[in-house]
């Protein structure tokens, strides 16, 4: 054995249990003393191959892209953009299960990746972005435009991304039929064929958007640069109030996360609540939540807090901050049952169908970012409906 290949095994091995620790506790929680020890090594050991935890995580992240870019580039050699798409999601299910069952080592997903500042690992992944948006400007699809690319492209690449939250509830050889049923849902949609898109415009949430300045602004620098980007001087600065104001309103940090969470779950049950009173059907209903939820996000008069904060917040939070989302959920799959009853919404996987839901609607926090200059009706047409009708319906 040759001292690089003995250098090349170490450094390998220091990046596997990174990437593990990042899935457990976030760009927060992972660091070179406690990767050190896990791999029973003194921490100069782990500096000698990554001066700092910013370093370590890049190469992670770097790690995770270059297989996401494995399974779209597999995909797209398909010959039509539903073989494509149906691809993706297979592969990517399909190696899921393979980490499940340790046939593959699991790779740091990309809840913190813009916390680290890294242009390389920034770059693959936008890439790997523009590979997933060929698939919709491939031979035979439907003549999109460019903008709606963009947001089909983010739906997709969101709701195999948000597998990874709900797949673990599943057994591993469960997995691929679980691939078919949500490749089932991005090609045919959730309406039965004899339903319209006629959503009911929701009560404004008026009252909402009077919240404390100090939980919008949170939420927003959370969204966008991670728990720990968003300090207590950032906040404070945005909102031009001193540091000593902030605490005085607030005890600590954890703590104003908390309360952001509560907030988003409050504007999410105020969308069914409304939805329950205005539709006419359950497809209707579960449409009309998602256009004025995804709408309130692109508006950005009512931000929602991504589940990408849970990685960041102390591990003894998590259980009854991941407990309010699976709430919110499970109030979907029931109105996706309803939707049975009344003809509305056809045969599909039930708990499935209120997951990629969830996921729609948190991804659509940085639907400005891969889509600029969506506005919450173009949002409804270019990024929620598809949702419903199938990722390759035509626009009108």
């Amino acid at each position: 054995m040759t001292g690089t290949t003995r250098f090349d095994l170490r450094k390998e091995a220091i990046v596997k249990v990174a990437a593990e620790i990042l899935g457990r506790k976030g760009a927060r929680g992972m660091t070179l003393q406690l990767v050190a020890a896990e791999l029973d090594l003194a921490p100069r050991a782990v500096s000698y191959y990554f001066r700092r935890k910013e370093d370590l995580a890049a190469a992670c992240y770097r790690r995770s892209v270059e297989r996401m870019d494995a399974h779209i580039t597999e995909a797209l050699r398909e010959p039509t953009p539903g073989l494509m798409l149906s691809a993706f999601v297979r592969i990517f299910f399909e190696t899921q299960r393979r980490v499940r069952v340790g046939e593959l080592e699991p790779i740091a997903w990309f809840d913190d990746m813009r916390t680290i500042h890294d242009p390389g690992s920034g770059e693959a992944f936008t890439n790997v972005f523009r590979k997933i948006r060929s698939l919709f400007n491939a031979a035979g699809a439907p003549p999109f435009e460019r903008i709606e690319r963009n947001a089909r492209a983010h739906m997709l690449l969101s709701q195999v991304l948000w597998a990874v939250l709900w797949l673990p509830r599943y057994n591993p050889e469960d997995y691929g039929r679980m691939a078919e049923r949500t490749v089932d849902i991005l090609l045919n949609g959730m309406a039965s064929p004899k339903m319209k898109w006629a959503p009911p415009a929701l009560p404004s949430a008026a009252e909402l958007e009077s919240e404390p300045a100090f939980l919008r602004a949170a939420t927003e620098l959370i969204n966008d640069q991670g728990y720990l980007g968003a300090s207590v001087s950032k906040i404070s600065a945005r909102l031009n109030v001193t540091k000593g104001s902030f605490y005085h309103h607030n005890e600590g940090k954890d703590e104003l996360v908390e309360q952001c969470f509560e907030r988003t779950w409050t504007i999410l049950r105020h969308a069914q609540t409304e939805a329950d009173a205005a539709a006419a059907n359950g497809l209707m209903n579960l449409a009309a939540q998602g256009v004025a939820t995804v709408g309130g996000q692109v508006s950005e008069k009512l931000p929602l807090l991504r589940t990408s904060a849970l990685a960041a917040v102390p591990e003894e939070m998590r259980p009854r901050l991941i407990a309010g989302f699976d709430r919110i959920t499970s109030r979907y799959a029931s109105v996706v049952s309803d939707g049975f009853r009344d003809g509305s919404i056809r045969p599909l996987d039930v708990p499935l169908a209120a997951q990629m839901l969830s996921g729609a609607i948190n991804a659509a926090a940085e639907l400005q970012y891969w889509a600029p200059g969506l506005t919450p009706a173009t949002a409804e047409t270019y990024y929620v409906k598809p949702l419903f009708l199938g990722m390759l319906s035509p626009t009108s």
